[in-house]
Formats: structure tokens, C-alpha cells, sequence
């Protein structure tokens, strides 16, 4: 028992030492902070927390030079593992869980940083920023909904706006594609009815252009008999001048 008792107290000036030395290095990460030199603060942190002891304090500043520095994801991790291991302290818990708010705020998770605001009001509901916080994260999604259900509505306004269009586009094709057919066809119809009228004079026995044979043998008599006329008017006026020689009989 002696023995044991012994070493508690030649430990004692170690944890000191590491206390003392922690609390060093979350004082240089706060100068550094304040600086606005957050990566050169977030080393420091971490340098503190490497000890034995770690502290709230040195946890928090950790998250804050992350969230100082757009790392919202590694913040979120921060401040959640806080939130986590102090539930018993509610001030801590408060706090911790309005930060993890804010920086999932930060990263557009609205709904995810209004249970964080909310975890933190359970634990502290006298906590006006808390609050604040989450009427304007409730705003911000109130927004994003009514913009998201209006883009929907223009989407499906413009859909149907472009069917029409193809519908439109599709009844003009093929409204000029009938008038073609129908031009085509009118254009075709001549030649039909000269086809069908050459069928029809075949049905009918008589050839298409052509004349019977009792009719060229009527046209060839006619032209034969104008043709004898013809020679029978050149004789007679071949004679007409021609003397005739009387021979007398002595």
C-alpha cells in the first residue's frame, strides 16, 4: 500500500508538467488565432492535445481553426466527437452541437444543421444565438424548397412546352408531305387518263391512234382521184398550145 501510494506522487509532477505544457501550447494556438493564422494555430492545437491530458478547450479551438479554414467536413468531426464525450456537461454538449450547426450550415446541409441547433437548444434553451441560428437555417430551407418546387415546375412547363413544339413540327411534316402526294398525284392524273382512255379504246376493239383499214383505203381512192384530176388539168394545158399540122392532099 505504501508502495502504490509512493508512486501516485512520483507521477504527480509528470501530469503537472504535461498540464502546464498543454496549456502553453493552447495559449501560442490562441495568439496564432487571433493572427488569423489558423493552420499555424490548428498545429498548435493538435501539439496539445497530443499530451496526456486533453482539455475542452484545446478540443474546441481545434474545431474552430478547421472551421477558420473551410475544413467543414474535419470541423463537423470535431465538434461531434465534443458534443459525444462531454453529454454529461450540457454547457459543453450546448456548445459543441452549435458549432457542429454552424458548420454544417456552412456546408449547404441545412436540414442536418437544424437538428444540430436544435440538440443544442435541448441542452441549453436559454441560448438566444442557438436559436437565431435556427430560425435562419429553417428560412434558408423554407427558400431552397419553394426555388427547388419552382425549377421543378419551369422543368415540366418546359417539357411540355418542347412537345408541343415536336408535336407541332411532326403535324406541319406531315401535313406537307400529304400536299406533296396529292401534287404528285394531280401532276400523274394526265397520263392516268390518257392510260385509261387507250385501255378503254382497246376494250372497245379499236387501237389508240390509229385508223381502220376501211378508212385508209377510202383516203388512198380519194388521193389517187385527185392525183388523176391533177394529170388530166397538166395534159390538157400541155395540148392547149401545141399546133396542129394539117396535111394537105395535092
Amino acid at each position: 500500500m505504501k508502495q502504490f501510494i509512493l508512486m501516485i506522487l512520483l507521477l504527480t509532477p509528470c501530469c503537472l508538467l504535461f498540464a502546464q505544457q498543454e496549456k502553453a501550447d493552447i495559449r501560442k494556438g490562441n495568439q496564432l488565432y487571433e493572427e488569423q493564422k489558423y493552420k499555424e494555430a490548428e498545429d498548435s492545437y493538435r501539439k496539445s492535445l497530443g499530451k496526456k491530458a486533453e482539455t475542452v478547450e484545446g478540443n474546441f479551438n481545434l474545431g474552430d481553426a478547421l472551421y477558420k479554414q473551410k475544413q467543414y467536413d474535419k470541423a463537423q468531426e470535431q465538434f461531434n466527437k465534443i458534443a459525444g464525450t462531454n453529454a454529461a456537461n450540457k454547457m459543453v454538449a450546448s456548445k459543441a452541437y452549435h458549432n457542429l450547426g454552424n458548420s454544417l450550415f456552412e456546408s449547404k446541409k441545412l436540414e442536418e444543421s437544424i437538428d444540430a441547433y436544435k440538440k443544442a437548444l435541448i441542452n441549453d434553451p436559454k441560448d438566444d444565438q442557438t436559436r437565431y441560428n435556427l430560425a435562419y437555417a429553417q428560412e434558408m430551407l423554407k427558400k431552397q424548397q419553394q426555388q427547388k418546387k419552382n425549377q421543378d415546375k419551369n422543368n415540366k412547363d418546359q417539357n411540355k412546352n418542347d412537345q408541343n413544339k415536336k408535336d407541332q413540327n411532326k403535324q406541319n411534316q406531315d401535313k406537307d408531305k400529304k400536299d406533296q402526294d396529292k401534287n404528285k398525284q394531280d401532276q400523274n392524273k394526265p397520263d392516268q387518263d390518257k392510260k385509261d382512255q387507250d385501255k378503254k379504246d382497246q376494250q372497245n376493239g379499236q387501237q389508240p391512234n390509229k385508223i381502220s383499214k376501211e378508212d385508209a383505203e377510202r383516203m388512198l381512192d380519194a388521193l389517187n382521184n385527185q392525183e388523176k384530176e391533177t394529170q388530166d388539168k397538166l395534159k390538157n394545158k400541155k395540148l392547149k398550145g401545141v399546133k396542129v399540122k394539117i396535111t394537105k392532099d395535092w
